[in-house]
């Protein structure tokens, strides 16, 4: 499933700007640049977890935030996946509970479905403190899609595994895009991770789109 994103807004976090003006229509859009450059910040923004400074943020057709009209809807309301970097789970609860505590109102994705795809069946009655990193993103995962987002942020989720388990969880992302179509904007340092996975990279450098395109275009 596609999403259509309209990003077209400033952010001002001290002497850093994020200018952004850009359309997306993709399933998969990577965001790709050097430190610094306000990866985290977007997501930040589009997840209501960060305000603007001044314009617009639409998804699908719905304002999420305008300065002209007084609109600011809330992360809760947004129906946005957002898993950072670092997965958050809630240590004196099952996987089980971390998972279902994620759960939204109305027909979302089967348990059964989002455990089958992300493999984590066998880990459902354990207690979060025994998983490995590995382990604990996919959890985080689950929990995001229990919430039936309309889009899933993702933020460099595969920057502090090794390389086995990238291995092993690249496939669950691809999962995530094909089996549920789910549409997704994710962070990564990692060109060929990259190119395996999104649709479309957004290039940022300094607080702006450098370039945007397919990944064998703007990646080397």
């Amino acid at each position: 499933m596609l999403v259509s994103v309209s990003l077209d807004f400033v952010l001002r976090q001290g002497e850093f700007l994020l200018d952004v003006h850009q359309h997306l229509e993709a399933q998969v859009v990577a965001l790709f640049g050097p430190s610094g450059a306000g990866k985290t910040t977007m997501l930040e923004a589009l997840a209501g977890l960060r305000d603007p400074t001044s314009g617009t943020i639409e998804v699908g057709g719905r304002v999420f935030y305008s300065s002209g009209s007084r609109v600011n809807l809330p992360a809760r309301r947004r129906r946005i996946g957002y898993v950072p970097q670092e997965a958050v789970l809630f240590p004196h609860m099952s996987v089980k509970r971390n998972v279902l505590y994620g759960a939204g109102r109305g027909n979302g994705i089967a348990l059964e479905r989002i455990l089958e795809i992300l493999e984590i069946e066998p880990l459902i009655e354990r207690g979060v403190r025994s998983l490995s990193g590995g382990e604990r993103q996919r959890v985080a995962l689950a929990r995001a899609l229990m919430s039936s987002p309309r889009l899933l942020l993702l933020d460099e989720p595969l920057a502090a595994l090794d390389l086995p388990l990238k291995r092993r969880i690249v496939p669950c992302l691809r999962r995530i895009r094909d089996d549920l179509g789910v549409p997704m904007i994710y962070v990564s340092h990692d060109a060929t991770e990259v190119k395996s996975i999104a649709d479309q990279v957004i290039l940022l450098d300094r607080g702006v789109v450098a370039a945007y395109g397919p990944p064998g275009v703007v990646l080397p």
